[in-house]
């Protein structure tokens, strides 16, 4: 057998130093509140519903994983499975943490363990990108899983951040077996309730107004835990201003989202602070390249979308440089790629954009067949992404100038996401975070033709390349590290040689709170509830 690393319990000297400072029981007695907003709400509570980072992030304030993420190194470190080995190359072994137990007393078991990752392979799972290659979950006993692939997969430790675990009992006791399928309205009892393991559980939810998240007194890592936060209130305000303001006024602790607009008065505000930081997190256009007549456009019996030189067109008529100085004041990364640089797989050289062109883009749509452009459906969210709503007005304007005339339509995430996963749009933006910091991950759920298994998952412009398919397949267990990073990015330059989609932007993040706010800035844009504190 091979030990792939040492048993471990969650980080001890982080205890040993907060003891020595003497604030670990006086900051864990005193009742802190802990108020954040952002412009969007989360759009589930099931964690294996919708496949969304804000909604990720706060679950895992409620439910644990078998590992995650450390949030200063990033390396991966144990939460429930406390060590893990390589029985071979298609088995893995997890041994679980004793003790844990659930907010309603319950035991945790490898029961709850298979059932959850079981549940994340339904049909009705966004979740399913997570476990590519898992062929099956076996219990060995009590505390112990097995975890059997259909092949090698060097990035399962990494799928496994995202992939939390619930109460089988629970579960079946309130008929949430199945979750909730994202692309309908229809409810599960998990979509609006939630029961875990983790340091805090949910005291109240009202959708679209306030998620209310109380200490969770079961929590196995609190003797470990920095926080001194003990309730979490979460007002999702869609409103730039009002969020500002709410900060400014001190109503709110922190914001996760403040507009490059307001930075300027925030940073400058004796009471409080900013934290930059780039994110793992690509804005890009996709395409329909699948139906062949576009609905609500002016041309008939055919998809301009699906030619290549139409799709350059349009890439080339969009002036980036002016959308990072002009509309995001200078808080963006242009990007030639589908993922930024912190992710395997991206090179400088695959980075590179086509330069932005009107001429060049009138000679393309000239050549498409297209001299006087063509009328298209284009929609965008208006509270997902950094100023999302301006930026697709900024695109459409210039677009204009070549002679596309985009029909802009705007859509709050909750119902943004559901529609352009019935792919009912015919471009659209979309923002897509690499939570394994693996580009196997975009490329298999942008890219890679739609099919099962997490295949193509957000291929909503339905995307379909044999080349690209054959890499996908073959970096799921390519373990040749050398080969697999190859194998990456020529996959990535594919994207950008084909357009698969128009990359636009990495976000570059900046968090803004009060003084007395203690939080560490992850790649991932999430809070590691753990951490906060609030002096």
């Amino acid at each position: 057998m091979k030990k792939m690393t040492p048993a471990a319990v969650l980080p001890s000297a982080l205890t040993a130093a907060l003891v020595l400072a003497g604030v670990m029981t006086a900051g864990l007695v005193q009742a802190k509140p802990f108020k954040w907003t952002s412009a969007s709400d989360i759009p589930t509570l099931d964690i294996h519903s919708q496949n969304n980072a804000l909604g990720n992030g706060v679950h895992a304030a409620i439910f644990d994983s078998l590992v995650y993420y450390n949030s200063k190194t990033f390396k991966i470190e144990p939460r429930l499975a406390t060590s893990w080995r390589e029985m071979s190359p298609t088995q893995y072994r997890f041994n679980l943490r004793k003790g844990v137990k659930f907010s309603d007393g319950s035991a945790l078991t490898a029961d709850d363990v298979a059932f959850s990752l079981e549940r994340a392979r339904a049909k009705t799972s966004n979740f399913n990108v997570y476990t590519q290659g898992m062929s099956r979950i076996v219990k060995v006993d009590a505390n112990t899983v097995d975890i059997i692939l259909s092949g090698p997969n060097p990035v399962l430790l990494n799928q496994l951040t995202e992939l939390r675990i619930m109460s089988k009992a629970w579960a079946e006791k309130n008929k949430s077996v199945e979750p909730k399928d994202a692309k309908t309205k229809e409810e599960n009892f998990a979509h609006r309730n939630a029961m875990g393991s983790g340091p805090y559980m949910v005291k109240d939810w009202q959708p679209d107004q306030k998620l209310t998240l109380v200490k969770n007194p079961n929590w196995w890592g609190w003797s470990d835990a920095a926080t001194n936060v003990t309730e979490i209130i979460y007002t999702p305000i869609k409103n730039e201003a009002t969020r500002a303001a709410a900060l400014l006024s001190g109503e709110i602790d922190f914001v996760l989202d403040p507009s490059p607009q307001d930075l300027g008065r925030m940073r400058n505000n004796a009471n409080l602070k900013v934290i930059d930081g780039i994110e793992n997190r690509t804005i890009f256009l996709g395409l329909d390249q699948h139906r062949d007549e576009l609905p609500g456009s002016n041309i008939k019996g055919k998809n301009p979308l699906k030619d290549v030189k139409v799709r350059k067109a349009l890439y080339q008529a969009i002036d980036m440089d002016t959308i990072h100085r002009v509309t995001m004041r200078g808080l963006s990364q242009n990007t030639g790629a589908l993922v930024a640089p912190q992710v395997n797989g991206w090179t400088k050289a695959v980075d590179t954009r086509f330069p932005y062109s009107l001429d060049a883009s009138k000679k393309l749509l000239t050549e498409a067949g297209y001299p006087n452009g063509f009328e298209v459906d284009f929609a965008c969210p208006n509270n997902r992404y950094i100023n999302d709503e301006e930026i697709c007005q900024a695109i459409t304007a210039m677009w204009a100038k070549a002679g596309i005339k985009a029909k802009l339509r705007t859509q709050p995430l909750v119902t943004y996401f559901p529609m352009i996963q019935r792919y009912e749009a015919s471009i659209y933006m979309l923002g897509w975070g690499v939570p394994t910091f693996d580009a196997l991950y975009s490329l298999q759920s942008l890219t890679r033709s739609v099919g099962t298994g997490g295949d193509g998952n957000y291929n909503v412009g339905r995307y379909s390349n044999p080349r690209m398919d054959y890499i996908v397949d073959r970096v799921k267990t390519e373990t040749d590290l050398p080969v697999r990073d190859r194998l990456l990015t020529e996959g990535l330059q594919l994207s950008n040689d084909t357009v698969s989609h128009i990359p636009l932007h990495n976000q570059v993040i900046p968090w803004a709170m009060k003084k007395n706010v203690e939080v560490v800035h992850r790649p991932d844009n999430r809070l590691d509830w753990t951490l906060i504190k609030v002096n």
